[in-house]
């Protein structure tokens, strides 16, 4: 371990229970962890024990309801341990006894529900409730139904019957869900959504009555030592209904500002919180919550050591805090007290052990797109993680040492070949890959050029690293032809020979018209001012990057909407990236063509109106074409052929990277 990381693995008690460490494996899911009964499956107790496996000290589970009757409209398959309560101790004790073995804590997240934020389709029903009628996050023309006092006081003796049944379980605490993000419990805390006017409404601490007397009936029910810990936002971002406020934007606070949440924090300490798991943000800005790459590492940093100054309890910080050195220096400065980790440990569930171990360049990053996480879990599809396959699936994903080792050639060094030939030499077989480039990582060199894609490149770097070490033969700037590959002598055969960017003639544009890659790399300069030809994803990123380094930019797409080609994007990314587009000043314009180019710069056509945008340069982002002629040439001289990534279909990194896998295990 290196020595400035030390602080990360000092002891720390929460009220009286004492964890090993300062890595906290945050909240995350549940979905395809649980049965249909409220209680944990065996890919959910695997799932847990494989993070505690790899270190952490407090592991804190995803989301689980208290009951199931008054919010109606709630996500199906979450964690309830009323719902049957004998069934859950006894799937659960399992979880919780494994994890113990491993010096680990584990505490059940106890939630009220979702409130104006739940997915009131899913069962069929409109009905949704809220603190008081107030609109729905999602459904325009909803209005929440108020809770009633005798509801409010249900929930309050549901939770602590859970807690005692979490505690018969094993775990060793509870987290409440939460004073944060916008959920029920939060809606009755800020005066924005709490128009009561009973004891639950109106001053400050009517509108805490609920989250006070939740910890305080737990407390009473399970005793004052058994811990309980609050997730906690200090600030929701709010401008107005179902609008966020961005990093560095000047806007009035619909919700709880600063001051208020310091107020909160202390008067909920007071009522008897053992730790505060803090963040920022809410559904209206979701962004916050569920921070994409596009937020700077440790955002809720400045946040949380407002909370430190004030509270006598631990704090706890997620937010992107992946990298060591700024969560070590974090803590030895005072900013927090725990490290909180959700992605990242879904991406390596090893990580405090590698750091720990000193390991940190065998770190797999979590590159913050939320693909395989919320963007699963927002589609109602089991929790995964884009460069991890095996999450949630741990024991059925494992890989196995090859009955017969072969001899398997990989075409190609993008991310499906580096997965495959990964997954491929940990099972014995004896690897070679061929690259035609300089180095490893494909799309990923050019599409991580931008510093908020910073990970993608720590991807291509950590390949390279697990290449070397598991003793791959990689061949750098070796095209691979017809002629050379039916002279191989291979028992398999992986063509993932990636995607090229697609190109479009501009008229007497020829000089001042690039590809995306060539700017992002370096090779072309755009000028002071640039269209971008193209408004998916990568003319979107590529658009940020250089409004961020100052250049006039213009959006040029022919849809009606920008990003609408490819798979949805996680909500929070799509909302921070469009929103951010716009604060930085990004002209955009859909429905609109590209006719020409002219000396002023190029000409485009809306509505059979055309116009002449000035600009020193376009770049075109209008997708790739797979390139899948070796595999074609060859597929019927080779025996045993598999054709991977983006030559098969051109798709995102997860699933290059989860179609490598699944070949690669079972070859």
């Amino acid at each position: 371990m290196k020595q400035q990381h030390a602080n990360l693995f000092n002891p720390i008690k929460i009220g009286t229970l004492e964890i090993k460490n300062r890595i906290v494996m945050g909240p995350m899911g549940p979905g395809g962890l649980t049965t249909e009964d409220g209680v944990y499956n065996e890919k959910g107790v695997e799932y847990y024990v494989a993070r505690a496996k790899g270190g952490a000290g407090l592991i804190l589970t995803g989301v689980t309801y208290v009951e199931n009757e008054i919010e109606k409209s709630a996500m199906p398959s979450m964690a309830c341990p009323t719902l049957n309560p004998v069934n859950f101790v006894k799937t659960a004790k399992i979880m919780t006894e494994r994890i113990h073995a491993y010096d680990a804590k584990i505490f059940l997240q106890l939630s009220a529900g979702f409130g104006r934020v739940s997915v009131p389709a899913i069962n069929g029903t409109m009905e949704a409730i809220g603190p008081s009628p107030i609109p729905h996050r999602w459904v325009p023309g909803l209005v929440c139904r108020e809770l009633t006092i005798a509801e409010i006081k249900t929930y309050v003796r549901k939770f602590a019957e859970s807690a005692a049944i979490a505690k018969k379980a094993g775990f060793d605490g509870i987290e409440i869900h939460a004073v944060h993000e916008g959920y029920l419990l939060d809606q009755f805390t800020i005066s924005f959504f709490n128009h009561r006017t009973d004891e639950y409404g109106g001053s400050l601490m009517n509108r805490l009555r609920f989250s006070s007397e939740i910890v305080q009936a737990i407390k009473a029910e399970c005793g004052q030592d058994f811990p309980v810990i609050l997730r906690y936002s200090i600030k929701s971002f709010i401008k107005d209904w179902n609008k966020g406020g961005l990093p560095g934007e000047d806007f009035v606070e619909k919700g709880r500002d600063i001051e208020e949440g310091k107020e909160v924090a202390r008067l909920l300490e007071q009522a008897g919180y053992d730790a505060f798991d803090g963040d920022v943000g809410s559904y209206d800005s979701w962004y916050w919550s569920h921070p994409p790459m596009y937020h700077k590492k440790g955002m809720y940093l400045p946040y949380n050591e407002i909370l430190k100054q004030i509270l006598k309890v631990p704090v706890i910080t997620a937010g992107r805090v992946d990298d060591p050195d700024l969560a070590s220096e974090a803590i030895a400065t005072g900013k927090t007290d725990m490290i909180s980790m959700a992605r990242p440990l879904l991406a390596d569930p090893d990580l405090p052990n590698k750091i720990r171990q000193g390991k940190i360049e065998k770190i797999r990053p979590c590159l913050s797109c939320q693909e395989g996480c919320m963007g699963r879990l927002q589609h109602f599809a089991s929790l995964s993680c884009a460069v991890n396959p095996a999450v949630g699936r741990e024991r059925e994903y494992d890989l196995k040492q090859a009955t017969v080792m072969k001899k398997v050639v990989i075409v190609g060094g993008g991310v499906a070949g580096c997965e495959a030939a990964r997954v491929c030499a940990l099972r014995g077989h004896k690897v070679s890959l061929y690259e035609k480039s300089s180095r490893l990582g494909g799309n990923v060199i050019p599409g991580g050029a931008p510093d908020f894609k910073e990970d993608d490149i720590k991807l291509a770097d950590w390949y390279t690293l697990e290449l070397k070490d598991l003793k791959v033969d990689v061949h750098l700037n070796s095209e691979v032809t017809k002629e050379m590959m039916t002279k191989q002598d291979a028992d398999a055969v992986i063509v993932a020979t990636g995607s090229t960017p697609k190109m479009l003639r501009i008229e007497d544009g020829d000089d001042k018209v690039f590809t995306a890659e060539d700017v992002l790399l370096g090779k072309k300069d755009p000028g002071k001012s640039t269209v971008i030809i193209g408004g998916g994803l990568v003319g979107c990123e590529t658009a940020l990057w250089l409004a961020q380094a100052g250049k006039k930019v213009t959006i040029v797409e022919m849809m009606d909407g920008i990003l609408k080609v490819g798979g949805p994007l996680c909500s929070a990314n799509d909302e921070m990236l469009k929103e951010l587009l716009k604060f930085k000043g990004v002209d955009i314009r859909t429905q609109t063509a590209i006719v020409k180019a002219n000396e002023q710069g190029f000409i485009v056509k809306c509505n059979d109106q055309t116009e002449t945008i000035e600009a020193d340069s376009a770049i075109i982002c209008i997708g790739y074409n797979g390139q899948r002629k070796l595999y074609d040439e060859v597929k019927n001289a080779v025996g045993e052929i598999y054709l991977l990534g983006d030559a098969r279909k051109v798709q995102n990194i997860m699933y290059a990277i989860w179609d490598a896998y699944e070949v690669a295990r079972d070859i």
